[in-house]
């Protein structure tokens, strides 16, 4: 009876530790109820040679393309992941840096934010959310980060204003910002009290 119990007790233990298993399982995040990947795992991937395209719309916006395809840098657990012909509806918030080493090249790397929009499973012709929910989501997305880059400059103003106390330091490590990789997004820029002329807009270099 009792090597059954220990039987058991082993075999669903495997079971859990089984990444075919563990991606189905449903896992709680601050409430919310989800199945894939469990929070904080990551994911590596390598990018074959691909296609981005821009086009100059202001001084300052550029629209962007990219296309290319990208391969897992390992092999998945078999069994694991969702079927082959899932579709994802991904919206991204990112800062790219770029170095011009030669006349035509550069150096780029891209660090921010993706947030999930929707889904489309195999088989299935229908998203998970209609066009008009996707918009509510990226909004609601946007809402999010722009309210914490507003706390940001809140916390810096206030450092700026008022001598640093251990008591702030501790009070600022204790509200850290959770979108840490849009941190410093206006670090260069000049602070201009709202009495002054309207600032001249500094002129392409790309």
């Amino acid at each position: 009876m009792a090597a059954t119990r220990s039987s058991t007790k082993r075999s669903t233990k495997e079971a859990k530790s089984d990444p075919a298993v563990s991606y189905d399982d449903f896992k709680e995040h601050e409430g919310q109820r989800y199945t894939g990947m469990k929070i904080g795992r990551s994911h590596k991937w390598y990018y074959d040679k691909g296609e981005w395209k821009e086009k100059k719309i202001t001084p300052d916006l550029w629209q962007v393309s990219y296309a290319v395809t990208k391969r897992r840098a390992g092999r998945a657990p078999e069994g694991s992941g969702v079927p082959v012909g899932t579709e994802y509806h991904w919206y991204i918030l990112a800062h790219q840096n770029t170095t011009k080493r030669t006349a035509n090249d550069y150096t780029t790397s891209l660090t921010g934010l993706k947030f999930k929009i929707a889904h489309k499973r195999a088989g299935n012709e229908k998203w998970s959310a209609t066009p008009r929910t996707q918009r509510k989501r990226m909004i609601m997305f946007l809402r999010s980060v722009l309210a914490d880059l507003e706390k940001q400059s809140a916390r810096e103003w206030t450092v700026t204003a008022a001598p640093e106390t251990p008591a702030a330091r501790k009070h600022a490590a204790r509200v850290a910002s959770p979108v840490r990789a849009l941190r410093g997004a206006a670090r260069g820029s000049r602070r201009q009290s709202p009495d002054r002329r309207r600032p001249r807009l500094p002129r392409s270099h790309v």
